[in-house]
């Protein structure tokens, strides 16, 4: 770990991309989660970093280390989790302000309904 982030507490971006990129493979927790950070630095498949690279942006795989690291990700898990929340998606009819006529109903004309607007509305689940 740098002095810079060693003083301040903030992970190295490349190391939160890290953690992401692992994460995103394989959608575990811990301690699955530190085997795969294991598998992905002995192969080079982030970015070419080995785990000497990691280290250096303060990725540590020793038991010294693991306090830190598993903190991190685990705030980096509950972040990428709050992304994939559900929502609810509201649709609606929008409605016509066209003055009603006296023209032949849908039923009356044996055609195709036009299409009709919708608008959707998305929120948080729950809310």
């Amino acid at each position: 770990m740098d002095s810079r982030s060693a003083a301040t507490g903030i992970p190295d971006p490349d190391a939160i991309e890290f953690v992401r990129f692992c994460y995103r493979r394989r959608r575990v927790g811990w301690p699955e989660l530190y085997d795969e950070m294991c598998a992905v630095a002995g192969r080079g498949l982030f970015r070419g970093y080995d785990a000497d690279d990691l280290a250096g942006l303060g990725i540590g795989f020793s038991l010294f280390d693991m306090p830190a690291l598993s903190a991190m990700a685990s705030r980096i898990v509950a972040e990428e989790l709050a992304l994939r929340r559900p929502v609810t998606v509201t649709i609606t009819a929008a409605i016509s302000a066209a003055p009603i006529s006296n023209e032949p109903t849908m039923a009356d004309r044996d055609e195709r309904p036009a299409d009709v607007p919708i608008r959707l509305a998305l929120a948080p689940s729950g809310a």
